[in-house]
């Protein structure tokens, strides 16, 4: 049995709160017997994404395809224009119960198409991870004539696990309270296409003086949107929280880390400053709030996180509360093209984890599109 103490971020999602669960139409099928037996390869390498949790620990003893897969057919054509703004309703139809694992993937096969939705609990990994693990799916499930090709796959895409390898920790039996399950939510999208969205960073940069980016002003629009609605608020905090990837800063981890090796940044606003502030403002506001990312910082977050659990501040001890502030995620660089399972592509892809209170940006075309929840 092979097993492995999680990290302190990763107690953020001990609760198996926030999975990352996303929606993958492809216009032609593919070969899932190919899937099934790279997805079989592929557990001895992410072998965490295919164990399960148990007081502080990820173990994986040995890989049961029924735990982790299943595949159906439905005699019917898939309305591709309800994934396209697909509301609160539709994306429930997609999700899946409870995993015996930390991760499941289910596919559904229509007359017009082939859906995968690939759900993994966030405990086990971000979603670079996430991305990392069905990149490296990919790859070995497209035919190929080169020989020897999964060992090659395997060398190249080989993952480590070290997740304290910067500050050790554990967790043991602690019991990290489950986040409040959001009620009924509304879910709303905003296409803003690319040419606007590099005009206004040349004004938000030439009015501040500061370097944006596309980023800030995304975010700058979902803080004031969200800050606008004023659901479920209390008080005027109104926090604007972004998970930010460390694998370039921090050297222990590096671009081949499977795990969650994020930062949860949270920039403190009032609700009557994000709503009353200019996009302009806003998004310089954003940008200077920036942490200064480095080994010696991360490991600081790392310590900070340790204190809440030792002092069980647990409303302080989640990813962010959607009662004070929001989140938003940006996904606008999902490497799509590297989701060929052998029939190109997906062309549609559908993020199916909401929450109260957050935003996800995407990318569509010469769009960027930001899609609501609140």
């Amino acid at each position: 049995m092979k097993a492995v103490r999680i990290s302190q971020v990763d107690a953020l999602f001990a609760n198996g709160s926030y999975p990352i669960e996303m929606l993958f139409y492809y216009r032609e099928g593919f070969s899932t017997k190919r899937l099934r037996r790279a997805l079989r390869r592929l557990s001895a390498l992410f072998w965490p994404v295919c164990g399960e949790y148990r007081d502080g620990l990820i173990a994986f003893d040995r890989y049961r395809e029924e735990d982790l897969f299943d595949e159906r057919a439905e005699d019917r054509a898939l309305d591709i224009a309800d994934l396209d703004g697909a509301g609160a309703e539709v994306i429930a139809g997609y999700g899946l119960p409870e995993l015996k694992r930390l991760f499941f993937l289910k596919v559904t096969r229509f007359t017009n198409g082939l859906v995968l939705v690939p759900t993994m609990n966030h405990l086990a990994g971000d979603g670079y991870s996430y991305f990392f693990f069905l990149s490296a799916l990919a790859s070995l499930t497209r035919p190929s004539s080169i020989p020897f090709k999964p060992f090659f796959v395997k060398a190249l895409l080989k993952p480590h696990h070290r997740r304290t390898a910067l500050r050790d920790f554990a967790l043991g039996s602690v019991n990290v309270p489950a986040v409040p399950t959001s009620e009924r939510l509304t879910v709303e999208f905003e296409a803003i296409p690319r040419q606007e969205v590099r005009s206004l960073v040349r004004k938000a940069a030439a009015a501040s003086g500061l370097n944006l980016s596309s980023n800030d002003i995304l975010s700058a629009m979902a803080l004031k949107k969200l800050a606008g609605r004023r659901s479920g608020a209390v008080g005027d905090d109104f926090d604007l929280t972004m998970p930010i990837d460390v694998r370039r800063q921090v050297a222990a981890y590096g671009p081949r880390f499977f795990g969650n090796g994020i930062m949860l940044h949270t920039a403190g606003f009032s609700r009557t400053t994000a709503e009353g502030a200019s996009l302009e403002e806003a998004a310089a506001g954003i940008r200077r709030s920036m942490p200064v990312l480095s080994s010696e910082n991360y490991v600081r977050y790392l310590a900070a996180l340790e204190e809440m659990i030792a002092e069980k501040r647990w409303e302080h001890f989640r990813p962010f509360d959607p009662a004070r502030g929001c989140l938003v995620t940006n996904l606008s660089k999902m490497p799509a093209e590297r989701l060929d399972f052998g029939t190109g592509r997906p062309a549609v892809i559908v993020p199916l984890t909401i929450e109260r209170n957050s935003a996800a940006i995407m990318a569509r075309g010469e769009n960027f599109v930001l899609r609501y929840a609140y």
